[in-house]
């Protein structure tokens, strides 16, 4: 028997733990109301997605609506090609142990990120000729796709978007992405580099340098061929990372208004500080239409600062975000702000959940890079799948767990998330 998942409130009367055995076995809620129409305490519904409280029979309980919904957790659960589509800025990683010749030569420091010059160009050849690189398939949003494949096992049950160059760097990263499942079109930008981040590795520092590229030309044209539509109408779930909105606001935009059309479920990421004005901008509209925000505390902060919130705390911001108004009334807002190793905070219809970092012995760490996208990632492969939040969340913490003891986003060939 699973150990029971502890859910930690604001208020102690809301508090309630929730668990499953591997065949789908209630544990009963330890949270009991008055008001509550199941006298029991148990909640009569196993089987309900993180939107379905309306089929709830205990109407009246003053809990979230999902944190006390359990059902099987098997990760087997069969979903359909494509559900879920990912629009991002695809990135070619090339991770090296490299020298300090090499970073002198090209006039980098260790433990420092830069953008390539032209004059720095040429070191992505170099070291893919003269090194041993490694390669993944990343940028954020396709990085958090990956995981999400990776962990549901369905050859083409997620889908990515993004510009990439016509190089030999266009064709590494697409035979990385598919290799693990993902259906990968990419816009092929002619007479433009493919994009590309090299982490050059000497010692226990890392060097980072990164060319943009044609990352930087997706398109709305690309996003309306027929043959893109399509797989925007074949999904059901839509990952969508903040970057995005400075090289195609006009796609972002368009495919945030249709899932809000269709009641499609619509997921998007901050990203960055810098990207907080273009969320909060009024005229854009952009937040009326996200069911699911990610962020983390700074970025938290960011979009405070840019709606003009009063609130100052991480928890506070979250649950007034959370509350802000949405196109899809049907539908509450879950907003969810990381803290690297501080607690995470999940709000939803004015309820804040904190969440503690799963502890990990130092020794097994390798590279904090990518927990943030696994972390999503992971999230993602249980929504997809139906499963409550509480369930996304601890898949979410798996896939950091696993993330964080490899270097880059990358795991092992097969998950064992039960």
């Amino acid at each position: 028997m699973r150990e029971l998942i502890t859910m930690k409130f604001t208020s102690a009367s809301d508090k309630c733990k929730m668990g499953s055995s591997s065949i789908g076995i209630l544990i009963p809620c330890q949270f009991t109301s008055t008001e509550s129409s199941v006298s029991s305490g148990t909640c009569s519904q196993q089987n309900l997605t993180p939107w379905d409280r309306k089929k709830c029979l205990s109407v009246k309980c003053k809990l979230p609506y999902n944190f006390c919904k359990a059902k099987s957790f098997s990760t087997m659960t069969k979903v359909s090609e494509g559900i879920l589509l990912g629009i991002g800025n695809p990135l070619l990683d090339i991770s090296i142990d490299g020298d300090e010749q090499l970073l002198n030569r090209y006039g980098l420091l260790s433990n420092n990120a830069v953008l390539a010059t032209p004059e720095q160009h040429q070191i992505f050849h170099d070291i893919v000729k003269n090194y041993k690189p490694t390669f993944i398939a990343g940028g954020a949003t396709q990085n958090s796709i990956r995981v999400a494949q990776w962990l549901l096992q369905v050859k083409n049950a997620t889908t990515f978007l993004g510009a990439v160059g016509d190089d030999k760097f266009k064709d590494i990263l697409e035979k990385y992405a598919r290799g693990v499942g993902v259906n990968v079109q990419y816009q092929v930008i002619k007479g433009e580099k493919t994009g590309v981040c090299a982490a050059i590795i000497v010692g226990l520092d890392r060097s980072l340098i990164t060319e943009l590229g044609a990352a930087q030309k997706f398109s709305f044209d690309f996003l309306k061929k027929p043959e893109n539509w399509a797989l925007v109408e074949k999904a059901k779930f839509f990952y969508i990372g903040g970057f995005l909105l400075t090289v195609s606001p006009d796609s972002v935009l368009y495919v945030s208004q249709y899932c809000s059309s269709v009641k499609k479920t619509l997921v998007m990421n901050l990203h960055a500080t810098f990207l907080c004005d273009i969320f909060a901008d009024q005229k854009l509209g952009l937040l009326q239409h996200i069911d699911i925000l990610f962020g983390n505390g700074d970025e938290a902060q960011a979009l405070a600062k840019a709606i003009g919130l009063k609130s100052v705390t991480i928890k506070d911001i979250a649950v007034e975000v959370a509350s802000l108004p949405k196109v899809n009334s049907d539908r509450p807002r879950i907003v969810i702000f990381t803290q690297g190793k501080d607690p995470t905070y999940i709000a939803t219809e004015g309820k804040v959940q904190e969440m503690p970092v799963d502890p990990i012995d130092p020794s097994l760490i390798k590279d904090t890079n990518g927990c943030g996208d696994a972390f999503v990632g992971g999230f993602l492969s249980q929504l997809v799948q139906g499963k409550p939040l509480s369930e996304c969340l601890r898949c979410g913490r798996y896939a950091a767990k696993v993330v964080i003891q490899h270097f880059g986003c990358t795991f092992d060939e097969r998950p064992d998330f039960v």
